[in-house]
Parts: structure tokens; C-alpha cells; sequence
């Protein structure tokens, strides 16, 4: 399934972790700040902030209110 071309290959993964090494770099100090860092960048920035052009531009966070809001209603 790794194979280039094949058309089961994780192109949304891969686009972010790219992302993510070119924003907060692929070396940490130690295990504890890592998980700080990612866990920093993933839940604060990455799902509440960051827009996305799947999701209308708007975070990913403000997508999942607005999909509940309309299922609510």
C-alpha cells in the first residue's frame, strides 16, 4: 500500500507531518517536552486555529460546532 502511485497512499498524513517537522522541527530535547510541544501544537494551534480548505476554511474545531449545531436543530 506504500507504493507511489497507489491510490490507498495517505496523502492527508503525510501533508501534515510535513507541516508539522517544517513548524515545530523534527529533534526535541527529551520525551516530556516533545509531548508538550505536539500535543501544544496538535490540540491548541492545529485544531482550534488553523484553517483548513476541506473543511471551508475554518478550523476544524469550528467545523465539528457548526456539523453539531445543524444536527441539533
Amino acid at each position: 500500500m506504500s507504493r507511489r502511485g497507489n491510490c490507498f497512499d495517505n496523502a492527508v498524513m503525510e501533508s501534515f507531518f510535513s507541516t508539522l517537522k517544517s513548524e515545530l522541527g523534527e529533534r526535541f530535547e527529551g520525551y516530556g517536552v516533545a509531548k508538550e510541544q505536539l500535543f501544544d501544537y496538535i490540540e491548541v494551534f492545529y485544531n482550534q486555529q488553523r484553517r483548513h480548505s476541506t473543511c471551508g476554511q475554518i478550523s476544524p474545531a469550528a467545523f465539528e460546532r457548526r456539523a453539531a449545531k445543524r444536527q441539533a436543530a
